[in-house]
């Protein structure tokens, strides 16, 4: 049985249709065109919010080239019904196939219908939907008459007029059955391709190994061939004559694919690939030994079949200090140790292939020396660079190929917000009579970890009544086994008792994109104790779903590198790509020191969005290069590219473990430092490539622990309008404005969402762990800090520094110590008083001047990046590090903590004060209309009626006049004392007086 690939359409219904069978209704159907096949749906008779809840089904094809496909919809109205002769136009909607899910992920959504013309009236929205299926087929009959022909598909009609055919007076409207589609494919037995996962950001071209044939004839002798009588091979020479046989002098010459590594360095690599053996004078498994520059390495084990089979590549660094001239490649015996042969070459003449050639297929080579006087050994060797595509698979010298060394590309896990609304319970009953005659229930919701309970509510009469939203994060995949758990619980004053349990599978909960109601369900309780059925135990009214319209966030929100809701429906096209060039890192710090020697194994792990880079770990190096290049998918400019360097600490306990390790590492990774690049600061285009210092505070301040060097590029790929455009859209999607979720709530389930996703990437192989995603996430970044506070203070100062600036400067021009700008002020007064429409035009272009002013000042390269200066690190005591870093509940002894208590209420005092200034100015404010001081509120009555009359007598602008006058006049006339209008305001009662 095989598979064939179906995109599923449910038509839901429609809202708010316009009217077009001139009696204020519509008789609308749907005809939909995907593929080059059409369906049709029944016709609703004089409906303006028709239901159809018809399922139409249409042809992927064997190929998965889908993406540039469309789908069109368009809402007719059937002429049959009314007075008009022809089918008009009810509205148009266009998708890409980019919009389309696979079958479980699917909601409903409505799509505002469009117009089909320009003079079209249109109006409502038509409820949808689409996901794909694979539908499984018989396989094909093993005879089939030669003269058959494959039927054309029908259009599945409505059944209201089973006996008239619909019929359109214009050839666009026309709905007849189409021929087949070529590319529909007859049935097989085998599986059409899977559809691409969802989510998954770009699949990376990845070529298979390469699968070598045994040569027939047999290995003639030729020059590039030498015999040795001796114990060691010598070098095998091989002519230049071709462009890919060069010397090592053109190295430089040689250039790497470009949009692969075009951003870092090449690193020049000399590969072996061994492949197999024949003719081996041994029945255990050889292994081969591989000596170059200082390097020996032993393959793995030979697997015996016909012939002896490696199938292993090696790729070892080409330095300028290369020593050795010579590759040795011999074959031992094991498990004893025993010479069978090997061959020799010069380094120096060994092919150099370009990336985009062919790869370099393996040759026979006869073995000389040792036990196989007719041993032949298959082996390909090429010198190339990281561009390669047999480098990721290969053993490389750098590394020491440990299990946790190599890179990878991981991704975060579809996260969904699950929103619990509980309604109510009725026929609750106590398990045992109960003295009192109320109960408090009080329900407990838990969702794997995650466990959060209603309020408690006292009732009478076995209703209860909640109406509660809960949210909770779960993950994709939902499996069969995964439920969310109620507990009704009967608060007690010894303890709560537990009267019923409901557990609901997460599959049956539907899902949603937009704030419309889903319905809801009554579930009955079961025994909590699970004994036998013990009868009725009361039931209880819930709504639940998946709420795909929410960003469900896993970073802090001013660093977050992603806006996308979880429901791929909702996902707009991308505004560009972000490329990165992991280059290298220099004077590290040495991290660790394993039995006596200082070293350090250094990895970078790059995050946006969901997608996860890891570099390979170049091991025992203080200035590791990795020129390894990266890219992403760009959804929105104003996020944010974080990548952190680390020490692998895993790679020094494999290196000391003669098992393998099916645990998880016993101590973390080092930090060793992080840079955050915002997407908005970059020119499309253009090639950043800097150097950034590595910072990390630490207990005893602030240490710089080397530099990385990066290369990013950010490339737009639409239209300069589109581009601009994205600025004047809301970066959350539309659910977090319609059903907002405060800060603190939101924060908490970003403290999930964060432990989910490093559960995740730590069941990955090799893993990221926990750590270090915790790292990258700043999962404890709003942890309590002296220091933040003192800094986010003088960011507060920074930016009103403008705003007192411009105080200070009109109190000058007020006081005439510059008499020139003081009389320039006057004429601009009279001015903008005279012509007041100058007002916003002048301050328009004065802002303008001001920054044009500050174009000279913008910043320039290096990028923005972590500012010691503005952060405090630099100055930061040590007594606040060390309660930085501590751990809640603290750790320290009880007379620290009580040292940072009453340091802490110090502060709290100085907040409080400052608190209370701003209450009592505000309830100044409030008392001069409350009579809350009888005098001062009449005065101040008295006092608007005289300026209301002033105001209806007097010209406005003589009154903007005067008052501006009278308050640039000259010192000389002012008093020295406050205004009367300030000693009024400071007079005003507040509530102050009434605090105990």
């Amino acid at each position: 049985m095989g598979t064939v690939k179906k995109l599923i359409v449910e038509v839901i219904d429609a809202q708010n249709l316009a009217p077009k069978d001139g009696h204020g209704t519509s008789s609308p159907y749907i005809v939909i065109d995907f593929y080059g096949q059409r369906r049709k749906t029944r016709t609703a008779v004089r409906d303006l919010n028709p239901v159809w809840n018809e399922t139409l089904s249409f042809n992927v094809g064997e190929h998965n080239e889908i993406f540039g496909d469309v789908l069109e919809l368009d809402v007719y109205h059937d002429m049959k019904y009314g007075p008009t002769r022809r089918e008009n136009s009810l509205g148009r909607v266009r998708l890409t196939s980019t919009q389309f899910v696979k079958k479980g992920e699917e909601a409903l959504i409505y799509y505002e219908l469009k117009k089909k013309s320009l003079f079209n009236m249109v109006q409502g929205k038509i409820g949808l939907k689409i996901y794909y299926v694979d539908e499984e087929i018989s396989p094909a009959p093993e005879k089939v008459p030669e003269n058959s022909a494959p039927q054309p598909e029908k259009i599945e009609e409505g059944k209201i007029n089973e006996g008239e055919e619909t019929k359109s007076t214009t050839e666009p409207e026309k709905v007849e059955p189409p021929p087949a589609p070529p590319s529909e494919p007859e049935p097989k037995t085998e599986p059409e391709s899977e559809p691409v996962q969802e989510g998954a950001e770009d699949p990376v071209d990845a070529l298979p190994l390469e699968a070598f044939e045994m040569a027939a004839a047999s290995i003639s002798r030729s020059n590039s061939e030498i015999r040795f009588s001796g114990p060691h091979p010598q070098p095998i020479r091989r002519s230049a004559s071709t462009a890919s046989f060069t010397s090592e002098a053109s190295f430089d010459s040689m250039l790497i694919e470009r949009s692969t590594f075009d951003l870092v360095e090449k690193m020049h690599y000399l590969f072996v690939r061994v492949v197999k053996a024949r003719y081996l004078p041994t029945n255990g498994s050889p292994i081969v030994k591989i000596s170059v520059s200082g390097y020996n390495v032993n393959s793995k084990p030979a697997r015996k079949t016909t012939l002896f089979e490696w199938n292993q590549t090696f790729a070892f660094t080409r330095d300028a200090q290369d020593s050795s001239p010579i590759l040795e490649i011999i074959v031992w015996d094991s498990p004893e140790p025993r010479l069978l042969g090997g061959v020799c070459f010069d380094v120096n003449e060994i092919p150099v292939r370009d990336p985009p050639d062919s790869p370099l297929a393996p040759q026979w080579y006869r073995m000389e020396g040792g036990g196989a006087q007719h041993g032949d050994l298959m082996i390909a060797t090429w010198i190339g660079t990281q561009a390669d595509e047999s480098f990721s698979d290969a053993w490389k010298s750098d590394t020491y190929n440990h299990m946790h060394s190599k890179a990878k590309v991981y991704q975060s896990p579809k996260l969904w917000y699950l929103r619990v609304t509980i309604l109510e319970a009725q026929d609750i009953t106590p398990l045992t009579p109960l003295k009192e005659a109320w109960c408090q229930f009080q329900l407990r919701v838990q969702f794997g970890f995650q466990v959060f309970k209603t309020k408690t509510v006292v009732t009478k009469n076995n209703v209860v009544s909640w109406n509660e939203d809960l949210l909770f994060v779960a993950s994709e995949p939902i499996n069969v086994s995964d439920y969310i758990v109620f507990n009704l619980e009967n608060r007690q004053p010894k303890a709560s008792v537990t009267m019923g349990v409901v557990k609901i599978p997460l599959t049956t909960v539907e899902r949603r994109v937009d704030d419309r109601n889903v319905g809801s369900r009554w579930f009955t309780f079961e025994d909590p104790k699970e004994e036998k059925n013990n009868g009725y135990k009361g039931r209880v009214h819930l709504r639940l779903c998946f709420d795909g319209g929410y960003h469900v966030m896993d970073e802090a929100a001013h660093v977050t590198s992603d806006y996308r809701p979880t429901a791929r429906q909702l996902w707009k096209p991308p505004v560009g790509t972000i490329e990165l060039g992991i280059i290298g890192c220099k004077n590290l710090i040495p991290m660790k020191t394993i039995n006596g020697k200082s070293s350090t194994d250094g990895y970078c792990v790059a995050k946006y969005g969901n997608k996860w880079v890891r570099t390979r770990t170049v091991s025992d190096n203080l200035e590791p290069k990795w020129n390894e290049q990266y890219t992403w998918k760009v959804f929105d400019p104003s996020t944010v590219l974080t990548i952190g360097v680390f020490d692998s600490f895993s790679v020094f306990e494999l290196d000391n473990s003669n098992t393998e390790i099916t645990k998880e590492p016993t101590r973390p990774d080092f930090r060793i430092g992080k840079v955050r690049i915002r997407i908005s600061t970059l020119q499309t285009g253009r090639v950043y490539k800097n150097t950034y210092p590595l910072l990390v505070l630490t207990h005893g301040g602030l240490k710089k622990m080397g530099e990385i060097e990066l290369a990013i590029r950010f490339v737009r790929t639409v239209q300069r309008l589109d581009f601009l455009h994205v600025y004047s859209q809301p970066m959350l999607p539309l659910m977090h404005h319609i059903k907002p979720l405060g800060v603190v709530h939101q924060e908490v389930l970003r403290n999930t969402a964060v432990k989910m996703v490093a559960g995740h990437l730590s069941r990955s192989e090799p893993p990221l762990r926990k750590d270090v995603v915790f790292f990258m996430l700043d999962a404890d970044s709003h942890n309590f800090s002296v220091r933040k506070v003192r800094a986010n203070w003088y960011r507060i100062i920074n930016v009103v520094a403008g705003l007192i600036e411009i105080v200070r400067w009109i109190e000058d021009t007020r006081g005439w110590k510059n008499p020139t700008a003081t009389l320039l002020v006057h004429a601009l007064l009279v001015m903008l008083v005279w012509f007041p429409d100058l007002i916003i035009p002048t301050l328009a272009f004065y802002v303008f001047a001001i920054g044009a002013w500050n174009y000279r000042f913008r910043a320039r390269d290096p990028l923005p990046h972590f500012d010691p200066k503005i952060s405090l690190a630099d100055v930061v005591d040590r007594e606040e590090l060390d309660e930085e870093f501590d751990i809640i509940p603290s750790s320290r002894s009880y007379e620290v903590v009580r040292a940072r208590y009453d340091k802490l209420r110090t502060l709290g005092a100085r907040v409080q004060t400052v608190l209370g200034d701003l209450a009592t100015q505000g309830e100044r404010v409030q008392a001069l209309v409350t009579w809350r001081d009888p005098h001062a509120t009449g005065i101040f009555v008295i006092l608007c009626l005289v300026v209301a009359f002033i105001l209806y007598l007097v010209p406005s602008k003589m009154v903007a006049m005067a008052c501006g006058f009278y308050y640039l006049r000259h010192p000389i006339f002012r008093d020295r004392l406050p205004s009367p209008g300030l000693n009024f305001f400071r007079r005003l009662p507040s509530l102050s007086d009434r605090i105990m």
